[in-house]
């Protein structure tokens, strides 16, 4: 999906959010142990609940690969079923990989031609040839890890340097010298606020992947305050307060009612910068 699909897809369907499939065995309702293959029976109505209200999902690879060849393979299964069943949402695998040349080289492979997944996110701490790889398949998304939501992550992203230039806005320059507004992306965490201004002075066009709002406390209305841009520029992801919202056979009811809030919810700060 290019920049311009992904932007109709959001003012068509008056919603930005990503819906996180962080599916963890231990936390989806009961009844489902018992099937096959528990996980992509969860996702499966995860995905038909709320495909309505988003324009992406965001599998996190942590949660299958740590059950195996079982993990990939709901994986693997998970997303095929938004490509035949929900063909017009953006799929970002979040892998946070990033290794030298030849080992990202090889994760590009498996993301973007054994998954033909849109987007990946990326880990920049080793530099351009460990980013490169992914930026040279048209029509794929890099999403580089900017400015993060967790606590740590004021152990590295804002430590300065003596003309008091923060890590994240080092990453924010030297990453547009090897990709574009149309294969770039960046993670920023809901939970920094204020800091999106900052973001903007630096990368006013590229799209965000936001991540933080709901269970960890991020607020969508500072996002969109300090973040938005006339073409929305933004994606934000929601995982734990959708899917899991509900741990009884209502779990796919109560997950849809809870990302359409989120989608009204968009669908008003879509409408400030449509005017």
């Amino acid at each position: 999906m290019n920049r311009q699909q992904l932007i109709n897809e959001i003012f068509t369907k008056k919603t930005f959010l990503c819906v996180g499939l962080d599916t963890d065995i231990n936390k989806i309702p009961s009844h489902l142990k018992n099937e096959e293959d528990s996980i992509f029976a969860f996702n499966k109505a995860i995905i038909d609940a709320t495909a309505p209200y988003c324009v992406a999902y965001k599998p996190n690879l942590a949660f299958y690969e740590c059950y195996g060849l079982k993990g990939m393979l709901a994986f693997e299964k998970t997303i095929q079923y938004i490509k035949e069943n929900h063909p017009n949402h953006f799929i970002i695998a979040d892998a946070k990989r990033g290794d030298i040349g030849n080992t990202s080289k090889m994760y590009a492979q498996t993301f973007f031609e054994e998954y033909n997944l849109d987007s990946v996110t990326v880990a920049p701490y080793m530099g351009e040839d460990s980013v490169k790889p992914f930026l040279e398949y048209d029509g794929k998304w890099v999403i580089l890890l900017a400015l993060t939501s967790n606590k740590g992550s004021h152990d590295f992203q804002l430590t300065e340097d003596n003309q008091g230039e923060r890590l994240f806005e080092k990453v924010l320059k030297k990453s547009q010298e090897w990709g574009t507004t149309e294969n770039l992306m960046y993670v920023v965490g809901a939970t920094q606020g204020k800091m999106f201004e900052d973001i903007r002075r630096i990368a006013p066009e590229h799209f965000l992947l936001v991540p933080g709002v709901g269970a960890q406390g991020g607020s969508l209305q500072e996002v969109c305050k300090y973040g938005m841009t006339k073409d929305c520029g933004l994606l934000v992801n929601s995982s734990r307060g959708i899917i899991y919202a509900s741990t009884g056979t209502d779990y796919a009811e109560v997950a849809a009612i809870k990302a359409k809030e989120l989608q009204e919810e968009m669908a008003i700060e879509l409408e400030r910068i449509a005017k």
